[in-house]
């Protein structure tokens, strides 16, 4: 038994109703298309029928103030500008590789095209013709239908290609076919194609799989059958949590619509969910507020601004620029936003305020002490790399040393510049802070103490005389005790490493304390960023300020992502927002 639609435009269709689709190897590439094209979640599921101490900060600081100035007369040929990105400045890592490229490029096979994809509809003969000189071992139908979506390809073109396949079998197209045409029809926004292939999945599927969903109700969301995109979301929630673009989407779809309590109760709905909003989403409602006369309205967009500052999100160039639009557009408030940089010193160049200090108060420096003690020291897997008995001896020799003012990854920072001895790098680091009266411990393996051509004894019984050795077996794991001994000397100590400790951030049991662990970070890691000849060192400074969303009452400061700025997510954003309330 067969149905005939006659829904979807321009060619006769037959669906035969067999409430069971075979889900062999030959759907598989539904699946990689689904979250290659749309970027569903991978919880999918195919669809079915029910389915305290000294501290020495003055030396510190001097330390960096005299570092950045070289004496008259040093060479300065190799000096790096003051304006040289900071360790976790925006865009940073990118510039880093830019400077240290591979020493070849991987260079890629080309790929040859057995066919040009038609760029425009064709009859049965022409259809026949192409698979008939198509030399691929995938199954031409599925390739090409995947070739078309890939390259966003007319509508008309994949209409006429669905034409064909159900000439061919009697009516039959494949559920992986005509999912591939409804995400044309959704990138085309034609919506009245959407529609017909709603129609006919509600008639020959009692329940879809969520990638099916999830294009139904993008495209459905333009039409004035928006509210039935609610529906398929309720579908989704049967068996997953949604996506955070499946609420997006439907949040879309209420603002188009005017349905500003289904907006929120949707967004409050999302946040239960622990999932992070799109920022897109958080964007829709600033838009949209540009003609919302309302306080309650008003106060929960303030409320997504705080949501970005508890959360360290930033908004893209595009949102700032909404923020900044909704701010000034509010009546009689009087507000005025200029986007602007943070000076060194951590003032706004826009309106003179200073921006947070980047220094935990006692209270969080406590917590987080805490919490690494206990998640990355003890409870980590360092005892991969370290014995118990070595860690104990460690914890025993920082118990009886003063407070450190600096601790040094010394093989990390031996290893910092590949053409020089690294013995003789690790003594220029150690000899000059040295000299600014700092208390120094230096972490090392005890390889390091054997005579060789890179490490030679007379330099590193110098580097003893000036720091606070410890040597760790040659199979141990540095970090941990840079962390402990860094903690353990107090909030005024710093650590030099270029190791950025992500694996350790993500040992932490919770976001706010990884948040808390990335501040410290900041205010903590002293990075060497060049060395020039007659050993001069050359550090980059502390960042003084957070970089985070944050209000005065009659100020806000956004820092926000440049568009064409690649940002990882170690790095922080070097752009501002500036809004102040004008007297």
């Amino acid at each position: 038994m067969t149905f005939c639609f006659t829904g979807i435009r321009s060619f006769p269709k037959l669906w035969k109703s067999n409430p069971y689709l075979g889900l062999g190897p030959a759907h598989s590439s539904v699946c990689l298309f689904l979250k290659d094209c749309y970027g569903i979640r991978n919880q999918q599921k195919w669809f079915s029928l029910k389915t305290a101490s000294p501290q020495n900060t003055k030396a510190v600081n001097l330390l960096i103030a005299k570092a950045r100035y070289p004496r008259k007369g040093e060479d300065n040929k190799k000096q790096v500008s003051s304006d040289s990105p900071h360790l976790f400045a925006a865009g940073a890592a990118k510039k880093r590789s830019q400077m240290n490229p591979q020493s070849k490029d991987h260079v890629l096979s080309p790929v040859r095209d057995t066919i040009q994809l038609p760029t425009k509809p064709l009859n049965s003969e022409e259809w026949d013709k192409l698979k008939e000189d198509f030399k691929g071992k995938a199954n031409f139908e599925n390739w090409i239908s995947s070739q078309m979506a890939h390259c966003r390809s007319s509508v008309d073109v994949a209409k006429s290609l669905l034409a064909w396949v159900a000439a061919k079998n009697n009516g039959i197209i494949g559920y992986d076919l005509l999912v591939k045409y409804l995400y044309l029809c959704v990138f085309h926004k034609q919506t009245s194609e959407v529609i017909d292939v709603y129609e006919i999945m509600k008639t020959r599927y009692k329940s879809l799989e969520s990638g099916g969903n999830s294009l139904l109700i993008r495209g459905l969301i333009h039409s004035d059958r928006w509210r039935e995109a609610l529906l398929l979301l309720e579908d989704i929630k049967k068996v997953m949590i949604p996506s955070k673009k499946n609420y997006h989407d439907c949040i879309q779809g209420a603002l188009l619509h005017q349905d500003v309590k289904t907006a929120w109760d949707l967004y409050q709905e999302l946040l239960g969910h622990d999932v992070v909003p799109m920022l897109e989403t958080l964007k829709a409602f600033f838009d949209f507020g540009k003609d919302i006369k309302d306080d309650q309205y008003s106060n929960k967009l303030l409320d997504i601004l705080l949501y970005l500052r508890n959360n360290q999100l930033y908004p893209g160039e595009s949102f700032a620029h909404s923020v900044k639009t909704w701010f000034e557009s509010v009546p009689g408030e009087q507000w005025k936003g200029q986007f602007t940089t943070i000076q060194k010193s951590g003032q706004c160049l826009g309106c003179g305020k200073t921006i947070e200090s980047i220094r935990l108060s006692p209270e969080e420096y406590e917590f987080l002490k805490g919490k690494i003690l206990r998640d990355v020291i003890d409870g980590g897997d360092q005892y991969k790399k370290t014995t118990p008995q070595e860690l104990k001896r460690f914890q025993n020799f920082v118990k009886h040393c003063p407070p450190f003012d600096i601790v040094i990854d010394g093989l990390n920072v031996a290893k910092m510049f590949p053409k020089s001895r690294e013995s003789q790098v690790l003594l220029d680091v150690v000899s000059q802070l040295a000299k600014q009266n700092l208390r120094l411990l230096v972490l090392g393996r005890k390889h390091m103490l054997r005579q060789g051509s890179r490490w030679r004894r007379d330099e590193m019984e110098m580097v003893q005389k000036q720091a606070s050795c410890f040597f760790a077996d040659n199979i141990s794991e540095d970090d941990p005790f840079l962390l402990y001994a860094t903690l353990h000397s107090g909030n005024h100590c710093k650590f030099i490493t270029k190791d950025l400790m992500r694996d350790h951030k993500a040992c932490l049991p919770d976001a706010k304390t990884q948040r808390l662990f990335f501040k410290w970070q900041q205010g903590h890691q002293l990075a060497i960023i060049n060395r020039l000849p007659g050993s001069k060192i050359t550090f980059q400074r502390i960042l003084s300020h957070d970089t985070v969303v944050q209000t005065t009452g009659d100020s806000w400061h956004i820092p926000y992502d440049e568009d064409l700025v690649e940002r990882y997510s170690y790095e922080v954003p070097t752009k501002w927002l500036c809004l102040h309330r004008q007297t």
